[in-house]
């Protein structure tokens, strides 16, 4: 590290990732800049349940809360300053990197974290959906119980699945979950609910009801045969894509490997993988990324 850039460590997100490098980075004496678009604690805000972390946080506004007070403790010494920007590139030089935001700022330092995490994949984003010009279905992790009405289809068996039917656990509906063959893995992860009917398709199509009360979902089945379906709700869990600043190697799926990046630029968060995306994965991958910097060495675990 070198007092000749503007800070040690540039981190790109202050969500569970990005909080733990920069508290991790103030407890060793680096200095940080935290850049964050929106607000600390990112999609935990609208995250019903949080039975899989130790602490005894029962929700993710409860941690996203903790994460805020966190960063501005450490904004109090002069080692760490929070930066409301949206980055939107970075590059490796060879003795440091430069982080771009979309007013044009450039900020330089000796190394960069990257965790701007994941954001939500829509029907465009897929070939297994056809929906209508302008169809828009509200995401499951945002919808409340009251939301539902009817027969509730929920396109995709991604991971908030799970969450939502831990924050309502007393909730008796049965979600209808068009599950496609990339979703397996995730959907037996709540196979023993009896809230959920899984649904195996490769294809689904949605159309407005005849009658304008609802939906109608054409599906064929992973045996090739054609089932509709009648909906009064449909939700959007088709799961994420990785937010991927320009100028980060990305895998095949979109993914940024943090084996495969320069080597002054570190990615932690959900950014790494799609079967990493735990809130605790994440905090810890954070943690890491700091402790690799500081101590010169390289991060090659996903």
């Amino acid at each position: 590290m070198t007092a000749a850039h503007e800070t040690d460590l540039l981190i790109v997100g202050a969500g569970p990732a990005g909080v733990a490098t920069a508290v991790m980075a103030d407890s060793l004496g680096m200095r940080s800049t935290l850049i964050e678009a929106d607000q600390v604690g990112g999609k935990l805000h609208h995250i019903g349940a949080l039975d899989n972390m130790p602490g005894n946080w029962q929700t993710g506004p409860a941690l996203a809360k903790a994460l805020a007070t966190d960063v501005a403790r450490i904004t109090e010494s002069t080692r760490c300053r929070l930066l409301r920007g949206r980055a939107v590139r970075i590059d490796g030089h060879d003795h440091h990197v430069e982080v771009v935001l979309d007013d044009e700022q450039v900020l330089t330092a000796a190394a960069a974290v990257v965790a701007t995490g994941v954001t939500a994949l829509t029907p465009v984003h897929t070939d297994w959906v056809t929906v209508p010009e302008n169809f828009w279905a509200p995401p499951l992790w945002r919808a409340s119980p009251e939301d539902l009405h009817g027969a509730t289809y929920v396109i995709g068996a991604d991971r908030p699945l799970g969450t939502w039917l831990r924050a309502h656990p007393h909730v008796e509906r049965t979600l209808n979950v068009l599950c496609p063959p990339e979703d397996d893995y995730k959907a037996a992860e709540v196979a023993m609910d009896d809230r959920v009917q899984m649904l195996p398709v490769f294809r689904v199509a949605v159309t407005k009801s005849r009658h304008d009360q609802g939906w109608e979902v054409q599906a064929e089945s992973r045996g090739g045969e054609r089932i509709g379906y009648t909906a009064g709700t449909v939700l959007n869990n088709l799961g994420s894509r990785p937010s991927a600043l320009e100028g980060l190697v990305q895998g095949p799926d979109g993914y940024c490997p943090p084996d495969q990046q320069h080597p002054q630029i570190l990615i932690a968060g959900d950014l790494r993988s799609a079967r990493f995306q735990r809130i605790i994965t994440a905090q810890g991958s954070g943690a890491q990324a700091a402790l690799a910097r500081y101590y010169g060495t390289a991060l090659t675990t996903a």
